[in-house]
């Protein structure tokens, strides 16, 4: 007798869960990944810092870096940290190294064409706090020596009325009082790095112009004295990775060209 092929069919429960469970996998696989390789450092182990890897899906996440820092930071792993405040290029806090140049985190645009990685590692040549936090102390302290306020030897016109200013004079600013000293110039100068207690920088000498070209600071000379000096000015050697590197778009050789211009001419 001819053996029967007996069917028997799963039961619909079985049938309706395993196709949730399939749906759920196709879910949860991401449609766009993207790999992010971070630094990661904490005073609290002080193990060898490592690159960390991380995949998101860039269908659910923003176009920009700090998009996908946050999303990472949310979602994935609450213990990465960073600085970052306005997310629209006016605060300097997010700089950092993205695929081996300073940038804005919050200006920098994901590669979504690219499948490789995108590393993130903090400001090169500084000393690391936490992951992507660097110590600013020096940087800070390098601004404030070339006195970033209006001087004046003179009382103004008239009591508690503006110093007046031409269009023509206030024009002389345009390129230098833009920056937001994010420090993306500093750490990308070679010379920095090699003498960065002594050497200014380009940032720092950048504002020193500023006020040097305000036609109502009246300080110019004491300016100009103050950092005539073969560290503090001079270690430019006018590689111009300075910049490259600003996210502004400014150019802090030039203004310290300019400013060694001005010490020929005074020297004269």
């Amino acid at each position: 007798m001819a053996a029967r092929i007996i069917r028997r069919s799963l039961p619909s429960r079985l049938i309706q869960a395993k196709a949730h469970s399939t749906q759920a996998e196709v879910q949860s696989k991401p449609s766009n990944p993207k790999t992010f390789s971070i630094y990661r450092w904490s005073p609290d182990a002080p193990t060898k810092p490592q690159l960390q890897d991380y995949q998101i899906d860039l269908k659910e996440c923003g176009p920009m870096v700090l998009d996908a820092l946050i999303k990472i930071k949310n979602e994935m792993d609450p213990s990465l940290t960073f600085r970052r405040s306005c997310r629209e290029g006016i605060c300097g806090s997010c700089a950092m190294n993205i695929n081996g140049c300073n940038g804005l985190a919050c200006l920098t645009k994901i590669e979504s064409s690219s499948t490789a990685s995108t590393m993130i590692t903090p400001l090169p040549h500084m000393f690391v706090i936490k992951d992507l936090v660097v110590d600013m102390t020096n940087f800070y302290n390098q601004y404030k020596s070339i006195e970033p306020w209006l001087k004046r030897k003179s009382p103004p016109p008239a009591p508690g009325k503006e110093i007046p200013q031409s269009k023509a004079d206030r024009a002389k600013l345009d390129g230098m009082y833009e920056c937001i000293l994010c420090a993306c110039c500093s750490t990308s100068c070679p010379s920095y790095w090699w003498n960065p207690e002594s050497y200014l920088g380009p940032a720092a000498l950048l504002h020193a112009h500023r006020w040097i070209e305000d036609s109502r600071d009246e300080y110019t000379k004491e300016r100009l004295d103050a950092i005539c000096d073969e560290f503090k000015l001079y270690r430019c050697h006018t590689i111009l990775n300075c910049a490259r590197a600003c996210p502004k778009g400014l150019n802090p050789g030039k203004q310290i060209q300019m400013i060694k211009s001005k010490q020929i001419v005074k020297g004269l």
